[in-house]
């Protein structure tokens, strides 16, 4: 590991933890989205982190938030990290081409399908109660389908 590496492994390990310390799951190789993909049934939801000021005040506690407001808790909770887990993040986006490359970005997947995605536009400016309340109607509306 080079020193531009180790220097970014020491900023990015909090924004990680800020996660994972809430259940979610780091799929941090292609292998490892496409295994979830592939085996996950029900619904995924999937954050793309970033070091951005929009994930750290708004992305990561408007889903955290929104995970303790609804009742429509999704089965799987994973992050791919934009701009360190190069692979993983491409891979992930692979699967929902349809929709421009976004960090931070929510999506949420319904047997590996694109139920629902919220791009950083619907994050960056808004507060974190509309981006706790965009994450949680995503969640209710894949429920209901």
């Amino acid at each position: 590991m080079n020193a531009y590496e180790e220097y970014m492994k020491g900023i990015v390990g909090p924004m990680r933890e800020e996660l994972t310390s809430n259940g979610f799951t780091e799929l941090t190789t292609a292998e490892d989205v496409n295994g979830h993909v592939a085996e996950a049934q029900g619904t995924s939801l999937v954050v793309i982190n970033s070091v951005c000021g929009c994930a750290a005040g708004l992305a990561r506690p408007g889903v955290i938030e929104a995970l303790e407001a609804t009742d429509h808790k999704p089965d799987h909770l994973v992050t791919v990290f934009a701009g360190q887990d190069k692979e993983a993040t491409a891979q992930m986006r692979s699967y929902f081409e349809e929709v421009p490359p976004s960090s931070p970005s929510v999506a949420v997947l319904k047997d590996g399908q694109l139920a629902a995605f919220i791009p950083r536009e619907h994050i960056e400016g808004y507060s974190v109660e509309d981006v706790r309340d965009k994450v949680r109607f995503a969640l209710e509306e894949t429920a209901a389908k």
